[in-house]
């Protein structure tokens, strides 16, 4: 099983970091492959609607967005994970995921996924919120923890002296363990439910 994980700080050994790596060591002693995809540091552009994609199925613009597509359908589980700016994720990795989650096709239904983020002091639950809501309009299985999955820090390292933050994540790294696990077994046996055709309701008419 792998999952990947998207880091959107630009810091790649920052804060959000050390919160990724507690997590990668319980998906360790799991047998779980992971991946980290720093995505915070990237010039990644924002969707301009052009609608190719329902054609090509991937984005018109060829960058990392077409690239982690590719990873995601491969993956069993999805971890987005960001730092907070103005109580909202980064500007960076939304873009990103407004492109990855429109453009690709591929059936997400019951992977798994999750959402940390990390902040001085407030806004952790407005963008938990914010990262979840790809999750949940994809029929993605989303893993929770003993808390909101927020890890707090400052300056470089400071998110290691968060005690509950760490246990936060370790909890998350099992239970989401212990989901794809499960869902491969039901899929196995029971295999995916059934979808109906999709019905768009249009408010003005």
């Amino acid at each position: 099983m792998k999952v990947l994980m998207l880091n959107g700080s630009p810091k790649a050994d920052g804060n959000t970091a050390i919160a990724l790596n507690e997590m990668i060591r319980i998906f360790d002693e799991e047998g779980i492959e992971t991946e980290v995809v720093q995505v915070g540091n990237k010039v990644i552009r924002g969707c301009v609607s052009c609608n190719s994609c329902g054609k090509t199925g991937k984005c018109a613009f060829d960058d990392e967005v077409n690239e982690i597509a590719r990873k995601f359908e491969a993956a069993d589980g999805l971890v987005l994970a960001s730092p907070v700016y103005y109580a909202s994720a980064n500007a960076t990795l939304v873009a990103l995921l407004d492109r990855l989650f429109y453009s690709s096709h591929f059936d997400k239904t019951m992977k798994v996924g999750a959402s940390i983020v990390v902040a001085r002091r407030g806004g952790c639950s407005a963008t938990f919120d914010e990262l979840n809501k790809y999750l949940t309009i994809s029929g993605m299985a989303v893993a929770t923890s003993q808390y909101w999955n927020s890890i707090h820090g400052n300056s470089k390292g400071e998110a290691s002296q968060d005690a509950e933050g760490l246990q936060t994540m370790r909890t998350l790294a099992r239970n989401m363990a212990f989901l794809m696990k499960s869902i491969a077994l039901g899929k196995e046996k029971y295999g995916l439910p059934p979808k109906e055709p999709w019905q768009p309701t249009h408010f003005i008419r």
